[in-house]
């Protein structure tokens, strides 16, 4: 049985990292402010849900391909810095929307939930971190590493959850007055078009560990 100490441990220490700022987080935040909180929580669940696919890979040793593998390390990271710029671009290209109002140019809550499984499950950084991060917490006389692992995972998930789903809801507070300020949406879309460019300038540059 894995101590209460250990499981806490691993919460908090997955709360600090779910605030620290990145492609993920970074992405709830701006559908959040841009078109309500519940474009924020479906790319919440859906980054969420990539995380189980990363908790399995690490559970089934896939992870570990990605470490040894440089081709299959690269294809992956191309691919997620691939989708990246995508993204970068189709926030470069759209026009300012209106919270709660249904159009043409504004994505539908399974988009979202899909864009967030597929910036998640695309970034090997996610799988190396898994993998080096959980079986830290591991110990073989607490019952079989497989289940530990996932009970890890799962707690992970439910801190990301926890966080990202704060931020959406607090950042939805903004986007009633981006109602009113086209302007200033025009901006937001700008700026993100250039985190996220860099962001996938960044993946695209990441080594193997």
């Amino acid at each position: 049985m894995v101590g209460f100490e250990t499981l806490t441990g691993l919460f908090l220490t997955a709360v600090v990292l779910a605030l620290v700022p990145g492609p993920d987080n970074l992405f709830v935040l701006t559908q959040s402010v841009l078109l309500g909180r519940w474009a924020g929580l479906m790319a919440t669940l859906g980054f969420s849900t990539g995380l189980i696919v990363h908790t399995l890979a690490v559970t089934l040793g896939v992870a570990a391909l990605f470490q040894t593998s440089a081709l299959a390390f690269g294809l992956l990271k191309l691919c997620g810095a691939g989708y990246l710029l995508y993204l970068a671009w189709r926030f470069l290209r759209a026009p300012a929307m209106t919270t709660g109002k249904p159009g043409a140019n504004r994505p539908g809550p399974w988009m979202l939930y899909r864009r967030g499984i597929i910036m998640n499950v695309t970034n090997p950084k996610v799988s190396l971190f898994f993998l080096a991060f959980l079986p830290q917490f591991t110990d073989p006389g607490a019952g079989a590493v497989v289940w530990q692992l996932i009970l890890f995972g799962l707690l992970f998930i439910l801190a990301t959850l926890l966080v990202f789903g704060g931020l959406a809801l607090l950042a939805a507070c903004v986007a009633p007055w981006l109602n009113r300020k086209p302007q200033v949406q025009h901006w937001i879309h700008r700026g993100a078009a250039l985190i996220f460019l860099g962001l996938a300038i960044k993946l695209a540059l990441t080594q193997p560990l």
